[in-house]
């Protein structure tokens, strides 16, 4: 299994910013993947973001983010998907990917840093 994320960088709070997870090793179309991240200082916590769904790419949003994010998946490529706008400071982290119950392997996150 391998997990990667890419497409992190430093944003503005008015700028948007798209996160990719290329995944491998697993049969990626038969699984509802999700969208977590580890604050600063906050090592091995890793929050909850989004979902979406195996079946019809329904999705879930954490409250804090619903409107202002909007993730998406490519079967074909085994891609997942974040687009997100209107970033708060307090939203730097490293981003991640993982299925929904966190049990695939995980890879080395895309850092995002929001400035205001």
């Amino acid at each position: 299994v391998h997990l990667m994320e890419s497409g992190g960088g430093l944003v503005q709070s008015e700028g948007s910013l798209r996160l990719s997870c290329a995944a491998s090793g697993f049969s990626f179309s038969n699984c509802d993947m999700s969208w977590y991240r580890e604050a600063p200082g906050k090592e091995r916590e890793r929050e909850w973001i989004a979902s979406i769904n195996q079946f019809d790419d329904r999705t879930d949003y954490k409250k804090s983010v619903s409107g202002r994010c909007t993730t998406t998946r490519d079967n074909a490529s085994n891609t997942v998907y974040r687009q997100m706008s209107r970033r708060k400071p307090e939203e730097t982290a490293v981003y991640y990917c993982n299925d929904g119950l966190m049990s695939l392997k995980w890879g080395q996150g895309t850092q995002v840093v929001v400035s205001s």
